[in-house]
């Protein structure tokens, strides 16, 4: 069945549900007249070609194969000289802007790509290995950019315009995106991708790349398997997620878990895991369920242990509630820069819960739920290391008091450019000792703290 060649704009035809209307199909192919590449002028002939309501009914091997027919027809009409490789590989790129999300297809593909930005048309950059790296990818121009951003949306029942100018939402892999639009965005739409890790990255594969010691890998497996409340702190990007993902590996399997997010990332391994996630207003605006609702319900739903992917609001008043009434082992995530900061971050997300306390009893509830909170950053080198364990001691007067268990001791740097220190412990013994006791863990856990010196 050949690909009919029509110069119909059918306003009802769709790609992956989102209509191509002509506006975007002239988007996609552009006008020859400001083109100068030749394969602009294929691109053009071709996407003038193809009637979008056929190629969505097609594979994508069996697209690719009739567009990379098409390809050496119209190089040979308009005598253009492109071997078979070029034109495979100009098929394949046109093939991901009718049914993918064009130039950034590859990126997602790429397993050593862990963050796709876009700046416009013209900029596309990605993280490999902590590091940024602008790439010799391009769009077409800004109305492409918005083209694909407008297939994001709508594969998630959204959408993104000058009236919805931003759009939270998830690939159908998991990985998270964020879109802003002109008028917002000044210099052209804009599209940020945190790529979905489809590998687990356990406490083993963390000390081979130097993000902890194997003794402070240790004592964080005890932490996490003796049911302390743990709050991981640090800085976008810095391995909060994979850290808590390591941590959940040591709940026991017997135990239910209940998990909140705002976009599903957490790769729990045990058995009975039950995913929340919220949901955004629709349209209308109306239909929200915010975080803070779903960690009430999860109350009612008999959690042994209640994981909030991050804390970033008022449903920390609630998370603090349920680490105080039974949940102990509850993990969650927050954005700060450091431990004592990430304290001060809880209390005023608990003062936005409209909560008529007093500071000194919201410090006490602070207290009394947490039992360590764990510090990631990630370094100038690119690695992504634990710089601080402490112990959430008490009060003293009106100031929660912290112990430092680990810390890392920068020392220098190396001739490759990485950064050499020593994951230190402290010799303190916790507060939470007997607990350790109860699981027959505490003198074990004793040991790891006095080693120093681990991890250059």
């Amino acid at each position: 069945m050949p690909l009919v060649p029509t110069r119909r704009e059918s306003t009802g035809a769709a790609v992956n549900g989102m209509p191509m209307v002509p506006a975007t199909r002239a988007v996609l192919a552009g006008t020859a007249r400001s083109q100068s590449k030749p394969t602009d002028i294929i691109y053009d002939q071709i996407l003038a070609q193809i009637e979008p309501a056929l190629a969505v009914r097609l594979t994508r091997p069996e697209l690719t194969d009739r567009v990379e027919r098409l390809v050496g027809e119209v190089a040979s009409e308009r005598r253009l000289l492109l071997n078979q490789q070029e034109q495979q590989s100009f098929a394949a790129s046109m093939v991901d802007d009718m049914i993918g999300l064009g130039p950034l297809e590859n990126l997602l593909r790429d397993d050593t790509v862990s963050d796709i930005l876009v700046n416009g048309p013209r900029q596309i950059y990605v993280e490999r290995r902590g590091r940024l790296e602008l790439t010799e990818l391009q769009f077409r121009n800004d109305l492409h950019v918005l083209y694909v951003a407008q297939r994001i949306a709508s594969s998630v029942g959204r959408r993104v315009d000058e009236s919805s100018p931003m759009l939270d939402a998830r690939l159908a892999d998991g990985s998270r995106v964020n879109v802003v639009i002109p008028p917002l965005c000044l210099r052209g739409p804009s599209i940020s991708i945190r790529k979905f890790t489809r590998t687990f990255l356990d406490f083993a594969r963390m000390i081979g790349l130097k993000s902890m010691s194997p003794p402070l890998a240790r004592a964080l497996e005890i932490i996490a398997y003796s049911r302390l409340n743990i709050l991981i702190s640090g800085g976008t990007g810095s391995g909060k997620t994979t850290l808590l993902n390591a941590m959940s590996g040591l709940i026991d399997p017997g135990e239910r878990v209940v998990t909140i997010e705002d976009t599903a990332e957490l790769q729990l391994q045990q058995p009975h895991v039950v995913p929340l996630e919220t949901r955004p207003p629709n349209v209308e605006g109306k239909g929200e369920v915010a975080q803070r609702d779903l960690v009430r319900n999860a109350l009612r739903m008999r959690p042994d242990r209640i994981i909030v992917g991050e804390v970033r609001g008022p449903e920390a008043f609630d998370m603090m509630q349920a680490m105080n009434t039974g949940h102990n082992g509850s993990m969650s995530t927050i954005h700060a820069n450091s431990a004592r900061d990430a304290l001060a971050r809880v209390e005023n997300m608990v003062m936005m819960a409209s909560v008529n306390l007093p500071s000194r009893a919201i410090r006490g509830q602070i207290v009394s739920a947490l039992d360590v909170i764990v510090q990631v950053e990630r370094m100038r080198d690119g690695t992504r290391r634990v710089t601080e364990v402490s112990e959430v001691v008490g009060m003293e007067e009106d100031v929660i008091t912290l112990s430092n268990l680990f810390t890392f001791q920068y020392e220098g740097e190396n001739r490759d450019g990485t950064l050499k220190g020593t994951f230190s412990g402290s010799g303190v013994q916790p507060r939470f000792l007997k607990r350790l006791e109860y699981f027959g863990l505490s003198s074990e856990f004793m040991k790891t703290i006095a080693a120093a010196g681990e991890g250059k």
